[in-house]
């Protein structure tokens, strides 16, 4: 049995070798009646011809037409080069799950029978058909997306996109039904205590198949994208070749000035009506009346109650914390008469430089600081009327850790 079967492997090595050769020797003569559909029989010897023609690689459909190539030539052709046009995904899942089930019969028997050789083969070849089945979907993804990515953007019209666009949700759908064709409880049973069935027809399958039905998923998002983007552009151009064919009709037609019309039509009065600016005219004596009750309305504000307040909070700090509240204030009150000192100069002040000559006691590290978050706490108009440069030093040549070292200010 092992040299039978030794036999037919050289056997189909041969021939198999013999026909791809065929097909690298007359390589250009396929691949230019693949463009033109038929063979140029000039081309080739009468020898060549009858080679390929046993090879089963060209065949004459009829007696009155030319040669031309086997559609699985030309389908595998158009695979190769990702030809849209004439490639042809074949969506029969059914057929191939068939196939599956009786490999997996095949492999049990042979098993059973303790002929573990032919069972060895009888699981390669289901390994096989396995990934055919996986490989068929990858495919028909694949030309799904070429399709997006070239037949959109090179078709002639808005109404092929969109029947492009309906053609690939056709596909789209078949394969979604033959995704849904694979039953894994069925694989379940038919795998049954066996690990190697279990992994291939279970674990394997049911990992690309997820991965297969996320993708499909993607596509159909982006088709239904595409698809609303070619409708509305059909209406846009509906509107316009409307109107450009009205023009024609009527060339003297000039559009109405509608802000002079007593009744607009409906279109153009879309828009939300204006709230005009209130101000009150200090001049008139109606208006200050009014200025004045609103005045007398608004809340009073009990000043020397704050202060009572404040005080009273500032007698219930311990000694210490009074001591850290004076010279936090203090702090604040320096910065501010450094910030009035920059007011007054027409060139950068360095923050360092003006702690040394006011003689100021503030550590250095607590002086930047403290100007640093008075700058921060400005408002957005008043930060951009000055102008902050920090003056960085690194940590050490090993670290790229910056420290700030002086601060500059400037008023623009």
């Amino acid at each position: 049995m092992a040299e039978v079967k030794a036999g037919l492997a050289s056997n189909l090595f041969a021939i198999g070798a013999e026909r791809l050769a065929l097909l690298g020797k007359h390589h250009k003569v396929l691949m230019q009646a693949y463009l033109e559909g038929f063979i140029d029989e000039t081309a080739l010897t009468d020898k060549a011809l009858k080679s390929l023609m046993a090879a089963r690689i060209l065949w004459r459909p009829d007696e009155q037409q030319s040669l031309t190539l086997r559609p699985l030539v030309s389908e595998l052709i158009a695979s190769m080069v990702a030809d849209e046009n004439r490639r042809q995904v074949n969506a029969d899942v059914a057929e191939k799950l068939e196939q599956i089930h009786n490999r997996v019969q095949a492999y049990k028997e042979a098993q059973h029978q303790g002929d573990y050789l032919i069972a060895e083969t009888q699981l390669q070849r289901l390994t096989e058909q396995v990934h055919d089945l996986s490989g068929q979907f990858e495919e028909a993804i694949d030309s799904l997306w070429n399709r997006l990515n070239s037949d959109f953007g090179f078709v002639s019209s808005l109404k092929d996109k969109i029947r492009e666009n309906q053609r690939a949700q056709q596909q789209l759908r078949r394969l979604l039904d033959g995704l849904e064709l694979i039953d894994f409880s069925q694989l379940i049973e038919l795998a049954e205590g066996n690990s190697q069935l279990r992994k291939l027809l279970v674990s394997q399958l049911q990992l690309q198949a997820s991965a297969h039905h996320s993708s499909l998923l993607e596509v159909q998002k982006r088709l239904i994208e595409l698809l609303a983007k070619f409708r509305q552009q059909q209406a846009r151009s509906l509107l316009i070749n409307n109107m450009v064919a009205y023009l024609r009709q009527h060339p003297a037609y000039r559009p109405a000035n509608y802000p002079e019309r007593t009744q607009v039509p409906t279109l153009f009065n879309l828009a939300a009506s204006i709230i005009p600016a209130a101000g009150i005219a200090l001049d008139k004596a109606s208006d200050r009346q009014q200025l004045s009750h609103l005045v007398h309305q608004l809340p009073k504000i009990n000043h020397q109650q704050q202060e009572n307040q404040q005080a009273a909070s500032f007698t219930e700090l311990s000694p210490l914390d009074k001591e850290i509240a004076a010279r936090q204030q203090a702090l604040k009150q320096d910065v501010e008469s450094f910030y009035l000192y920059v007011a007054e100069q027409n060139q950068p002040v360095s923050a360092y430089q003006y702690l040394e000559e006011q003689q100021l006691t503030w550590d250095s590290e607590i002086w930047l600081y403290q100007v640093l978050a008075d700058y921060q706490s400005l408002p957005q108009e008043q930060q951009q009327m000055l102008r902050l440069k920090n003056q960085e030093t690194p940590v050490s040549a090993m670290n790229h850790l910056m420290l700030i070292s002086d601060l500059h200010l400037q008023l623009r």
